[in-house]
């Protein structure tokens, strides 16, 4: 399969953007699978941008329930009730995909992502998770390193204006050039784990205090049962004493 080349109609179709990054990044991007689980804010904008992109194919994971409230936080969905009544989100996003690139197979997997055993991933080059507890984040990625093929994972939070990413590309292997010669590079990468069990007194103190504070409500969220994004004003007074313990920590 990596040695496919693009077809006269893709070759067509994504002319401008391979003029800006060549034929072999367009050729590994349309033989890419991509799985994305929680359909909301900056995911949808990536879904919407690698579909426009010319990706092989994109899975869509998100069973809740399309709702008025929705509608703030994704573009994808109508706003007509007679549209997305009685679908779920990941079912109305790929709809809305679909019409964007008929050339991409967009797709939805029903289902708890974390309930999926390792065989289940075999068939992506990456996965991408979002609105979903710490310690799913944890046992995806997990399942994701424990593959034999190398299967990219990211996650993606967002609470109101605020956002973080987290990126494991495993062992990640890139050429630079210099001068006249062409130098392979290594980058190894820290699994979600590793990332978040660093002790918070040694990192860098020019250290955004936006990680701090997301890394406090996910310790809340899991130590009350609760689901990515649900805590109020009401929790603040919780949520400040934990930030305490985990700074003494």
């Amino acid at each position: 399969m990596d040695n496919e080349e693009l077809t006269e109609q893709e070759t067509a179709l994504y002319d401008r953007q391979i003029r800006v990054w060549g034929v072999d990044a367009q050729r590994r991007l349309s033989k890419s699978h991509i799985l994305v689980s929680g359909m909301k804010g900056t995911v949808v904008e990536f879904c919407k941008n690698i579909v426009l992109a010319g990706v092989g194919s994109l899975t869509l994971m998100d069973d809740r329930m399309v709702t008025e409230d929705s509608l703030s936080a994704n573009f994808l969905i109508p706003p007509v009730d007679d549209v997305f009544r009685g679908k779920s989100l990941a079912e109305v996003c790929c709809d809305a995909l679909r019409d964007f690139n008929p050339m991409v197979q967009v797709s939805v997997q029903k289902g708890d992502l974390s309930s999926f055993d390792g065989d289940f991933y075999d068939k992506f080059s990456a996965v991408v998770v979002s609105c979903c507890s710490l310690a799913t984040k944890r046992l995806i990625n997990e399942k994701c390193r424990k593959r034999q093929k190398r299967i990219a994972f990211y996650t993606v939070d967002c609470r109101d204006s605020c956002g973080e990413i987290f990126v494991d590309l495993q062992n990640y292997t890139y050429a630079q050039k210099r001068l006249d010669e062409t130098i392979e590079c290594q980058l190894q990468y820290p699994s979600f784990e590793e990332a978040v069990a660093v002790r918070w007194s040694t990192l860098p103190r020019r250290l955004s205090k936006l990680y701090f504070a997301m890394r406090v409500i996910e310790n809340f969220e899991e130590a009350e049962g609760r689901k990515a994004g649900e805590t109020s004003i009401a929790d603040l007074p919780r949520i400040l004493k934990l930030k305490k313990e985990l700074f003494i920590e």
